[in-house]
């Protein structure tokens, strides 16, 4: 009996210490590397909750100040919603049912990734007759899952949430520009994502958390990519990782910030209004999907 007790108590204190250890090596919700570049990521202005038939929105992009284009990654339709009436003003109907992940709006039309790297633009989306082209870009990513526009350089970028199909790029994760004069894809990644980088950033940043000795070791999962209107800067969230990531536009990570998973349950699009203003979808997961608004505090 008093061996059975004396070996439950170092059981007790063993687990103890094992979840201790673990919570002194992995990164707390909150916590963040470099600067938030004017949003409090984990604060947001406001929280609109969407319909149910958006459960797995997967991308969204800004129409005017009051209206996003949202898709959801199992239906060839463009939902327009009007975040501040909480509603689904029409629905545009553009191909069959697919695994869409990206959407991004240029002038009078929508462009939608598909995950396999095929890009659908709708020409005159406002309009009944509008004209839906494809384009196969020819990507060497196997599951691509961001879509942005980036206007200084008159191309989308196209974020992989799979390695590069290179031996050059080997490992390593990967953004591609789609030029918008040509409609081809650049041959060299615009942006590229390794473990090696995250390590030595992290190695500069220690000094912002509580336990300089934390041992981090993380990755990127690109599920949504947005350029910021006013700084350039490219946005990239990591849903699997409850992460988003900015760097600049030398290809330098200048912030690493954690999303609470409370508030962000999966992280999937990203978007700017011209001022800076900030919205962050999420998928339903375990519950409804969720539209988040961030005004944007101009450091």
């Amino acid at each position: 009996m008093k061996d059975t007790i004396i070996i439950s108590i170092l059981v007790i204190f063993s687990t103890l210490a094992t979840y201790a250890f673990i919570n002194n090596h992995l990164p707390k919700a909150g916590y963040s590397f470099g600067s938030s570049q004017g949003y409090n990521f984990n604060k947001p202005t406001t929280t609109v909750h969407l319909p149910k038939i958006l459960f797995e929105v997967s991308g969204l992009t800004d129409i005017d100040d009051h209206t996003l284009a949202c898709v959801q990654d199992e239906d060839g339709i463009v939902f327009i919603y009007d975040w501040q009436k909480k509603e689904i003003k029409k629905q545009i109907k553009f191909g069959e049912a697919g695994d869409y992940e990206g959407i991004t709006k240029i002038g009078k039309s929508i462009y939608i990734l598909r995950s396999d790297g095929k890009l659908f633009e709708i020409d005159h989306f406002e309009l009944d007759r509008f004209k839906v082209i494809e384009y196969d870009t020819g990507i060497p990513i196997k599951n691509s899952e961001g879509l942005a526009y980036d206007a200084a350089n008159n191309c989308l970028l196209i974020a992989g949430k799979s390695k590069v199909k290179s031996d050059e790029y080997q490992d390593k994760k990967a953004v591609f520009a789609f030029q918008l004069a040509t409609k081809k894809l650049e041959g060299k990644p615009v942006y590229i994502f390794s473990k090696e980088d995250n390590k030595e950033f992290l190695r500069k940043h220690k000094g912002d958390l509580s336990n300089n000795d934390m041992d981090l070791d993380l990755k990127i999962h690109p599920s949504g990519i947005a350029v910021h209107p006013i700084t350039g800067k490219l946005f990239v969230l990591s849903s699997k990782d409850n992460l988003i990531y900015i760097f600049n536009q030398k290809n330098d990570i200048e912030s690493i910030q954690s999303l609470d998973e409370k508030i962000h349950p999966q992280p999937e699009g990203i978007t700017f209004m011209d001022n800076g203003d900030m919205f962050i979808s999420n998928e339903g997961k375990e519950g409804r999907p969720s539209l988040l608004f961030y005004d944007y505090k101009n450091q």
